[in-house]
């Protein structure tokens, strides 16, 4: 099997700015990700740890290192981007300085046992593997949140003293964004815990409660999606950028039928942190910010969605993802409702919604 593999490379001692190695490996006796580390490393000097327990990112997924080629392959393909869980971390190429992961335990400190302080450097990739990390460096992180829950758990006595420690943080629980996207083979388990932190901090709210049109009082009736539909028009020489919901089938069926291209984006997986958006709307502008940016600098059209939610997040309070990202955004937003009216050519109803969006998406 042959692999082609960009490696992060970087060395705080003589290195200004990273940069990537490529190499392209036949693979013999290499049975996981580690293998090909060492193999390289033969070669080619590579900073990493020997073990299969070596925390690393894959084509912007975190694994370990014991993740099997078979695997690698299986979910990413052969071309591959090696690259250290934290980039702006890295002092000798895949590895990082983790002492802010580490200071994090302050939080909790008077409240754990060694054995705690052991349990919550196991929790490490989750710290690093947070989008949140991305906009606002001094996160609480997801780490001390899991172990919060588990030594509530623990000792139920400390709960009040636990919460008060989170409460306390001003970037705290409220600016969680959703691990399952972002780690390999991810235990819903595990976001459950960091769900009832934030309940008991009362910041963790159903979607029905939830105000995404704090700008603008309009609500649209996006009506149903009909089943039975003629394609009369294709979107062919149409870039669509879809951002997907749970319930995607409809719209995956339908774009299937069409001849656009539907562009492939790391960003259109992230999260939007939608049932804290009460408490703290901050981290949603700027993920909902890094989404419509990306989908406008590959050229998309507009940007599709699913949801009522969605559609209110991107198009109503687009004001607020100029000026967290401080660019001006002009790509369109459409409902997936309104595309399967205007594929079947029916304007009229479409127009019914399309007229009061914030920008025209100018189809018709």
């Amino acid at each position: 099997m042959k692999l082609e593999i960009s490696l992060f490379k970087f060395d705080k001692n003589s290195d200004y700015l990273p940069y990537y190695t490529k190499h392209f490996l036949k693979t013999e006796n290499e049975k996981n990700i580690l293998d090909i580390l060492n193999t390289i490393n033969k070669s080619a000097r590579l900073g990493f740890t020997d073990s299969t327990d070596f925390d690393l990112v894959v084509n912007g997924i975190y694994v370990k290192s014991s993740i099997t080629l078979e695997e690698v392959v299986k979910n990413f393909g052969k071309e591959l981007t090696i690259e250290p869980i934290s980039i702006r971390r890295a002092y000798d190429d895949l590895l990082i300085d983790d002492n802010d992961f580490k200071d994090k335990m302050k939080i909790l400190r008077n409240l754990m046992q060694e054995e705690d302080k052991a349990e919550y450097l196991k929790l490490k990739p989750y710290f690093y593997a947070s989008n949140t990390l991305n906009y606002k460096s001094d996160y609480i992180g997801d780490s001390i949140l899991i172990l919060a829950h588990d030594l509530i758990n623990k000792n139920p006595n400390l709960t009040n003293y636990i919460l008060l420690a989170l409460d306390v943080v001003e970037i705290g629980a409220q600016y969680h964004t959703s691990l399952e996207n972002r780690i390999y083979n991810f235990d819903m388990q595990i976001e459950e815990k960091i769900q009832k932190i934030q309940e008991s901090l009362n910041f963790f709210d159903t979607l029905e409660n939830q105000n995404f049109r704090l700008n603008k009082t309009l609500i649209l009736d996006f009506a149903e999606f009909e089943e039975n539909y003629e394609i009369k028009h294709d979107f062919k020489d149409f870039n669509i950028a879809y951002y997907a919901s749970k319930n995607s089938k409809q719209t995956l069926d339908l774009l299937d039928k069409l001849d656009a291209k539907i562009l492939k984006l790391d960003s259109l997986k992230l999260d939007l942190a939608k049932h804290t958006f009460n408490r703290n709307p901050l981290i949603t502008y700027h993920v909902a910010a890094t989404i419509l940016l990306d989908a406008f600098d590959n050229n998309a059209d507009f940007l599709l969605v699913d949801t009522a939610e969605d559609f209110y997040i991107f198009d109503y309070n687009r004001k607020q993802l100029e000026k967290v990202c401080g660019r001006e955004i002009i790509l369109p937003v459409i409902h997936k409702n309104e595309l399967q009216k205007l594929v079947s050519g029916n304007h009229i109803e479409a127009l019914k919604t399309l007229k009061n969006h914030q920008i025209n998406p100018e189809i018709i």
